[in-house]
């Protein structure tokens, strides 16, 4: 083998050697594994979430039910209420009506007695133990709203004065009552009794 051939084996060689290296050790390195995901880092597609505008519609629909169910609830209880307002105030007014019919009925059954009053105090009779007993029971059927009415000089009311005798007056320009027999009386808006008069017309 001349220099020549020595020069040019010794490279070539020597390539020869470093790729048998080479392919040797990758023969030995083992293949890489492939990297394993960690579990759920990837979500099946029948798990992924609904979209948006697929849980809207549903959401839109039970809110305006659960609005209509409490626009209903409200009517009712606003029905209940008024109801129930309006039974209290026919309870009451019944309630009202009842205890001045009971009242209107005693102090009826009390009207002969004040007449005799009214008689015996025109005649100067009422004095001594006896006018305190007729002061006494003025003041209590006058706290139970009793109201005398018929004076001398009021004007006529057929709603109010039971006329027994009439007579003519140049002293009047309406029919007046002139003379009062008997007193009348009411309670509140009720009349108990009307009062006896005699009725002047203007002549």
């Amino acid at each position: 083998m001349t220099a020549r051939d020595d020069e040019n084996d010794g490279p070539a060689a020597e390539r020869e050697v470093i790729q048998g290296e080479i392919e040797e050790t990758a023969e030995e390195t083992p293949a890489e594994e492939p990297v394993q995901k960690p579990v759920g880092a990837h979500r099946a597609p029948e798990e992924e979430p609904a979209p948006a505008a697929d849980i809207k519609p549903g959401l839109g629909a039970e809110l305006e039910a659960l609005r209509g169910e409490l626009d209903e609830r409200t009517h009712d209880l606003q029905r209940v209420t008024a109801e129930y307002a309006n039974y209290r105030k026919r309870v009451d007014r019944d309630r009202g009506a009842a205890a001045e019919q009971t009242t209107g009925k005693v102090l009826t059954d009390l009207l002969p007695v004040l007449d005799d009053i009214d008689r015996a105090r025109e005649h100067g009779d009422l004095v001594g133990p006896f006018a305190s007993v007729a002061e006494q029971l003025t003041a209590v059927t006058g706290k139970l709203g009793l109201v005398a009415f018929g004076e001398k000089g009021d004007p006529f009311d057929p709603n109010r004065h039971e006329a027994v005798a009439h007579q003519t007056s140049a002293d009047v320009s309406e029919p007046t009552c002139v003379e009062v027999m008997r007193r009348g009386y009411s309670l509140g808006e009720r009349l108990l009794r009307p009062a006896m008069v005699a009725v002047a017309d203007p002549e």
